[in-house]
């Protein structure tokens, strides 16, 4: 077993966050600012010196977290860099070492899969694909378009993890719910098909220049009244 090679990172603890109005929000944040933007330091770190290896990690990390657990599937990507299996092992391989992951096994071959796209004459090349692109929604769409088990969601969390994707936003119910609850958005909607989400994502970020809430923070924010912490 090798050392691991991932940038490490932990769960930051934050205050107990009660809020439903808008001046609620704003003192929450006024609490936790720091702690956000200590965070927001880890991804730029990720950005600007991440290896090939990290920044695809973080790509494996969003393909394991729909219906699982941010931080079990940290883990799971963790215990794959340790035993020098992200760019080596099979699905079947992959899916076994990481059986905790809700839907493993596809998950696994969604992995091997983007791997053979970032991958030229046997190296990895994620970081220049990513730079290829000068518009960041351009590149939302090139990732959704062709990395299996990446949408809207996904490719957001994995851009803002590699400090590119600060004004995108990461919808879940979770966020949506708190939207509504605090009026940045009149509905929640039935299903976040690419209009719906996009048409959200806009009403969201026109509530961040409102409140003079970053997108980026205002995601993380929402997340520690939810969970009490900081993670990815």
């Amino acid at each position: 077993m090798k050392k691991n090679p991932l940038i490490k990172i932990d769960f930051i603890k934050t205050p107990t966050g009660s809020f439903s109005t808008v001046e609620g929000l704003k003192k929450y944040w006024k609490s936790v600012k720091p702690l956000i933007e200590q965070r927001e330091k880890h991804f730029e770190n990720v950005r600007k010196n991440g290896s090939e290896e990290e920044i695809f990690a973080e790509l494996v990390f969003c393909l394991f977290t729909p219906q699982s657990k941010a931080v079990s599937c940290w883990a799971a990507v963790n215990k794959l860099a340790e035993n020098d299996m992200i760019f080596k092992a099979s699905a079947a391989e992959i899916a076994e070492t990481v059986s905790n992951v809700r839907f493993h096994n596809n998950k696994a071959r969604f992995v091997t899969e983007a791997r053979n796209i970032f991958t030229s004459n046997g190296k990895m090349k994620i970081k220049e694909k990513l730079s290829s692109f000068e518009d960041i929604y351009e590149l939302r769409e090139w990732i959704i378009k062709n990395i299996k088990g990446i949408g809207y969601k996904e490719a957001g969390h994995f851009l803002r993890n590699i400090g590119i994707g600060k004004d995108l936003a990461i919808l879940d119910r979770h966020i949506l719910k708190n939207l509504k609850n605090l009026g940045a958005i009149k509905e929640i909607p039935e299903t976040l098909s690419p209009k719906a989400y996009k048409e959200t994502e806009k009403q969201m970020q026109a509530f961040s220049k409102k409140t003079k809430i970053p997108m980026s923070h205002m995601d993380m924010l929402l997340w520690c009244k939810e969970s009490g912490g900081i993670f990815k």
